[in-house]
């Protein structure tokens, strides 16, 4: 009884402690669930552009000609992205997987580009018309590519803004969960429960 009084704040200490990291994490865990829905959100949006994208490359050629080779590459990029957002949804918010799917979709977007140059719509995170993008990004008077900033909108080739908002709301889902991890002391909680930064889609 007589150590009670002397060893009283360090388990009112390492009470306080122990809230505040289960605190900690639950919030993290949170933004992480956040940015997780965000993906799904996105990963359906995808697959209606995929979709769009698809039924126009498996359109039965004339029998008399040959299948175009940017017809050919097209319908090779919705396959290959079609195996990357499976692959993708068992760790959407992997670096590396992100990665090989935003790299995916840009090819895939611009064979569909270079076919239909004039079926294209770009719009702004919050769903309003943006300016066109020209193939290969935007480009100076000179006609040289200019150096990008930050996440320029996507030229989709379905005419809907729910994939731009959907990357938009992923990414943003993403930026806040990234800052929680990175600050301290919550980083120590994110190493300690092994909770690793996500990747945006740009």
């Amino acid at each position: 009884m007589s150590h009670l009084p002397s060893s009283l704040p360090y388990w009112l200490g390492a009470a306080l402690l122990l809230f505040w990291f289960v605190g900690a994490y639950n919030r993290l865990v949170r933004l992480r669930s956040a940015a997780l829905q965000a993906y799904a959100t996105l990963d359906a949006a995808l697959l209606r552009q995929l979709d769009f994208v698809q039924s126009r490359a498996q359109a039965a050629p004339d029998d008399e000609a040959p299948e175009p080779p940017a017809q050919a590459s097209l319908r090779a990029t919705t396959a290959q992205l079609t195996t990357l957002l499976t692959a993708t949804r068992l760790r959407p918010l992997d670096p590396a997987a992100m990665g090989a799917l935003a790299t995916a979709l840009h090819v895939m977007l611009s064979g569909w580009q270079r076919l239909y140059p004039d079926a294209v719509t770009s719009f702004d995170g919050d769903g309003t018309l943006s300016m066109p993008v020209p193939l290969g990004g935007p480009r100076d008077r000179t006609g040289a590519a200019e150096p990008a900033q930050g996440a320029s909108p996507f030229a989709w080739p379905e005419p809907s803004a729910a994939a731009e908002i959907a990357r938009s709301q992923f990414n943003q889902a993403v930026a806040t969960y990234n800052a929680a991890i990175g600050q301290f002391p919550a980083l120590l909680v994110a190493w300690v429960m092994q909770l690793r930064r996500a990747a945006e889609m740009k």
